[in-house]
């Protein structure tokens, strides 16, 4: 009797130490994310330099040689800001890590509870099921059997301690598998990003030597090319605004939400307007009309990170510059909102969503463009960010056949009516 009760308490000790085997990992671990956070800080330092000097080229007149400057200014910035994702990259395999030596450290824990806790109720079960004077006849001494049944009553409370910390060790290794799945999505979703600044370097190195060979190194050359975007920017909005007006959708005016600041979240961490949405009509409104402007350009150095303004799903994307000749949108992401509202993101130099996937406020959908160019600048003749809003039951992805350079392109289409005021909707100015 006495042995088994031994063996037990014996396997109660070694639950403090079933995790020796594991602790050196996780100290070399936790001073590898040491070194890689350190390491970002000053990665973020050089980021945070290089995004200024390109802004304050951005700033610039308008000339090639601020062109050229200005993508040679991005490959750099975005050359910064690709060590800065794999380096959260780095840390986050190393999180997962980590997460993996404590939840391997609390199974075996959950493994030693679970056996000891196996012993305890086998030796309480033969002590409850034998009389006391059998086991003062098998002790050697009335003194031995009573303390053998005290003994019991402390093997008891330590059997009711042991179900708790198996309880708290579960809960603990539940909570750290739930982490890792995180982190893991994490991954996912910086890869993704990663992709998406590796072909905002590539376009603009493709750019610069486009640029160059085009204008052949030419200011004038280069002038003219600028005043084509603007001429080509008015034909596509004079012949999307003709086919627009003639659709005539009833509109609901219960299903678009009221005006209000902060239905919406800005799509830029910093914001700049460069250009307001249509004109001003009655009681300060802004409404769309015939010459007048269908969103809200903000401005943003090429490869910005553009954010969904409200979450919802991606209700289409493309590229209006694969025809070529169609001077339009450039690279474009549509999201339909589940409020009524639908919003565009146009110019991006890179798009990370595809038709059809779920979206969260805030969610990184790819990156600003609009340098002359650059693959998805459409009409635009310099970097920025043009964001659109809808009423979704207005706007529809379809083939643009009306127009003469866009037949074989999709892109949204609206019902003049069915555009509203971005601002109108953002946070307040």
């Amino acid at each position: 009797m006495p042995n088994r009760f031994f063996i037990v308490l014996f396997v109660f000790c070694v639950l403090g130490f079933s995790s020796l085997a594991l602790a050196v990992s996780p100290a070399e671990l936790s001073t590898q994310i040491e070194s890689v956070r350190r390491e970002r800080e000053a990665l973020v330092e050089e980021q945070t330099r290089l995004q200024a000097e390109l802004e304050a080229i951005n700033r610039e007149s308008q000339s090639l040689g601020t062109a050229v400057k200005s993508l040679d200014a991005t490959k750099k910035k975005i050359a910064a800001d690709i060590k800065v994702t794999q380096s959260k990259i780095s840390s986050t395999d190393l999180s997962i890590r980590s997460l993996e030596n404590n939840m391997a450290d609390k199974e075996e824990k959950i493994g030693a509870h679970e056996k000891a806790i196996a012993l305890a109720l086998q030796s309480v079960s033969i002590y409850d099921t034998r009389p006391l004077w059998v086991d003062m006849l098998a002790a050697t001494s009335f003194s031995d059997a009573w303390r053998d049944r005290t003994q019991l009553e402390g093997l008891s409370a330590s059997l009711n301690d042991e179900v708790t910390s198996l309880r708290e060790t579960k809960n603990i290794l539940s909570e750290e598998k739930k982490k890792k799945e995180a982190a893991k999505k994490q991954i996912v979703s910086l890869q993704g990003e990663l992709t998406g600044q590796k072909t905002v370097v590539e376009e603009s190195q493709k750019a610069k030597e486009r640029l160059l060979a085009e204008t052949k190194n030419k200011e004038a050359v280069y002038q003219q090319m600028i005043k084509e975007n603007l001429e080509r920017q008015a034909r596509f909005e004079k012949d999307i605004y003709e086919l627009e007006s003639q659709l005539k959708i009833a509109l609901d005016p219960s299903l678009i939400p009221d005006q209000r600041h902060g239905l919406l979240s800005w799509p830029l961490d910093k914001i700049f307007v460069t250009n307001f949405f249509g004109k001003v009509s009655g009681a300060a409104l802004r409404i769309y009309a015939s010459g007048s402007h269908n969103g809200v350009d903000l401005r943003a150095s090429q490869g910005t990170r553009v954010l969904a303004m409200l979450g919802g799903v991606v209700e289409g994307t493309g590229n209006t510059d694969n025809q070529r000749g169609c001077y339009s949108y450039g690279r474009w992401v549509l999201i339909k909102h589940g409020n009524g509202l639908t919003s565009i993101y146009a110019h991006l130099s890179a798009s990370l969503v595809s038709t059809g996937q779920e979206i969260k406020t805030g969610q990184l959908i790819g990156y600003s463009g609009g340098t002359p160019r650059t693959s998805g600048a459409g009409y635009s003749t310099g970097p920025h960010l043009h964001v659109g809003l809808f009423a979704s039951q207005g706007v529809s992805v379809r083939q643009f056949t009306q127009s003469i350079g866009c037949k074989q392109i999709v892109l949204p289409i609206a019902d003049i009516k069915a555009y509203l005021d971005p601002l109108a909707y953002l946070p307040s100015l």
